[in-house]
């Protein structure tokens, strides 16, 4: 069983929806276990990840940057790297923010070195915008991607409850394809040739 790990901070509900969706994609993938677990809980408990073949990263980006409560995460996997407990493991990562940009790629590039400097394999999105066409305008909150982001999603939900329709569609299935997409790498990572 190929076990991924997603590890997120949500403050007000958007980036927990957008959790849920990236497990319930990896979920999908026959052979895929998922362990959908907050920062708050993983920073206490960082032996948790030792038998996970993916962590995916999720946080909101609040003033161009992640979250307090996952960059205190962040802070205490100084522990694991000291180790190399981490290392050749598959790693990926999601944001949510208010805005279409809201500079979530900063938060994104934060994932992407966490997962360097642990000597992690990174899964970039893979998707290109499809909203971009004479059928759907730019920004369609139905379109994959729609905020143009590479790294992994970067999705965007409007300053109201968190709940069905916020974030959209799109961004919802967008999360559940990249759930999928880190699923299936780390089974070729698992089991291809090293």
């Amino acid at each position: 069983m190929t076990k991924v790990a997603i590890i997120y901070h949500s403050g007000y509900g958007h980036t927990k929806l957008v959790a849920e969706a990236v497990a319930e994609g990896a979920a999908g993938v026959d052979g895929v276990s998922v362990d959908l677990v907050t920062a708050e809980d993983a920073t206490d408990d960082l032996d948790r990840f030792d038998d996970a073949d993916a962590i995916i990263f999720g946080s909101p980006t609040y003033m161009g940057s992640a979250s307090g409560p996952m960059t205190t995460f962040m802070d205490a996997t100084s522990k694991v790297w000291a180790e190399d407990r981490w290392k050749d493991k598959v790693a990926g990562g999601f944001t949510n923010s208010g805005s279409m940009a809201g500079d979530k790629f900063v938060t994104l590039q934060q994932f992407a070195v966490l997962a360097a400097q642990q000597g992690m394999i990174w899964v970039p999105l893979a998707m290109k915008n499809e909203t971009n066409g004479p059928d759907m305008p730019a920004g369609d909150p139905k379109g994959l991607n729609r905020t143009g982001h590479y790294f992994g999603p970067g999705t965007q939900s409007d300053n109201a409850p968190a709940e069905k329709g916020n974030p959209p569609e799109g961004d919802i299935r967008t999360a559940q394809a990249y759930g999928e997409r880190v699923a299936k790498a780390a089974i070729r990572w698992g089991t291809g040739p090293l």
